[in-house]
This record gives C-alpha cells, structure tokens and sequence, in this order.
C-alpha cells in the first residue's frame, strides 16, 4: 500500500482574510478553465473582476466534485440551500445573472 505524502499548506494572513464575491463566470479553452470571481454591488453599472483562478481541465473536474461533496455536507447539517431570484426586474437595465 502506498503512504499519501503530507502537504503542508501555508496561509499568508493578507489571504487569510477572503474575498468577498457574489458572482463567477467560467470560461474554457482547450487546455484550461478560467474562473472569474467578481463582487456585483446593486445599482452600479460596472463590476471588476477580484480575481482570476486558471485551473487545468483535470484540476477543474476535480474542484467540480470537491464542491459538490461539501455543498452536501453543508446542506446535511444546516438544510437545503435556497437560490433566490428577485421578484421584481432590477431597476436600472442590470440583469440577474444568476438567471438562466
């Protein structure tokens, strides 16, 4: 059997704190994925791009299944998770993008 090699993961505190986003676009080529996070404020007809994450196909499958196994894990313990959608257009011409 072989022995898993141990990975020492360092946390720098300007990291450490997150960062804060309300929005992902994905996008692909042939040899990666691109996460896009971006924090989307209510009337601002702008939003900038937080950062930018380049996974690898295999790498993005795998986030994939790892996200999937803890979104049910949360929902096990604190219940289903909601999607919300407004009642009401946004006033202003920005769209939902949470809407498909």
């Amino acid at each position: 059997m072989e022995k898993k090699q141990e990975i020492k993961i360092e946390l720098p505190p300007e990291i450490g704190g997150g960062q804060y986003s309300n929005l992902a676009l994905i996008s692909h080529g042939p040899n990666e994925f691109f996460l896009d996070f971006i924090s989307l404020a209510p009337n601002l007809p702008q939003a900038r791009v937080l950062s930018r994450i380049v996974m690898a196909p295999e790498n993005a499958k795998t986030l994939l299944f790892a996200l999937r196994d803890n979104v049910a894990k949360y929902e096990q313990t604190f219940g289903e998770i909601q999607r919300k959608t407004p009642q009401t257009p946004p006033k202003g011409g920005i769209p939902n993008p949470f809407e498909a």
